[in-house]
């Protein structure tokens, strides 16, 4: 073989290697991309994907199908004379952490427009063991979706609204920077825009936090409410969960 062909052989060669390398590559980053959905809250798994559920019974939360594309997803119904039906945390609960980022992203509907509290960001402990209840907050009300930040101190920061539809599905994403100082973050995306920015804050309370869903408010007590909760996820990224 002439020295020429010899060397376009080789040639040839690496570019096949490089092009499997690539292809390789291009495998892993797609694997990781996926592997960063952290924790899946599909209701086919039951209301075992929360850690735990805060209803009255009758009333509670269960899992609906209506034959159409969502499939299955959350039903969380409060009675009148109840103040909330709520899922409560996530069932691997060790992802949620200090010092990190956490988006979470569900689709979401409410029977009325005044479902008031529809997710809050829960500090672990009660009265003196936290400093913050609850440092994010959203509530609909008024046709609205409402974000708060709720700082020490029991101090309501309003971050943005939009408005709410009831019996529309929308789309929410939630992302956090978990901080126990004032180094934290928050963001909330409605249906595709971001309604709400904070940075230079804390999120994170002296025992932790968790998420929760659902419906919840001393000013409903009396009316029945319903919010439905469609594919809530966790992950590292608003495109994990979007």
């Amino acid at each position: 073989m002439r020295p020429s062909l010899v060397r376009g052989f080789r040639a040839s060669r690496a570019l096949l290697s490089l092009a499997a390398a690539s292809t390789a590559a291009t495998l892993v980053l797609a694997t990781n991309a996926h592997a960063a959905v952290l924790w899946d809250g599909d209701a086919s798994r039951s209301t075992r994907v929360f850690e735990a559920v805060l209803c009255p019974s009758p009333g509670g939360a269960t899992v609906e199908n209506w034959g159409d594309a969502h499939g299955d997803f959350f039903a969380f119904h409060k009675p009148a004379g109840s103040e909330r039906c709520e899922g409560h945390s996530i069932d691997r609960p060790e992802l949620l952490r200090n010092d990190s980022t956490l988006w979470f992203g569900w689709d979401s509907m409410t029977k009325t427009g005044n479902a008031q509290t529809v997710f809050q960001w829960k500090s672990n402990g009660t009265n003196d063991q936290n400093q913050q209840n609850y440092p994010v907050i959203m509530k609909v009300e008024d046709s609205r979706l409402k974000v708060w930040h709720v700082a020490p101190g029991e101090q309501w920061v309003s971050l943005g609204s939009a408005p709410w539809l009831p019996e529309s599905w929308h789309s929410v994403q939630l992302g956090i920077t978990t901080s126990s100082t004032a180094s934290g973050a928050l963001e909330v995306w409605l249906d595709g825009t971001r309604i709400a920015h904070r940075t230079g804050v804390r999120t994170w309370d002296d025992l932790g936090n968790k998420p929760r869903w659902g419906t919840y408010g001393s000013t409903i007590t009396d009316v029945s409410s319903t919010h439905w909760v469609d594919d809530p996820v966790m992950g590292d990224t608003r495109a994990d969960v979007d």
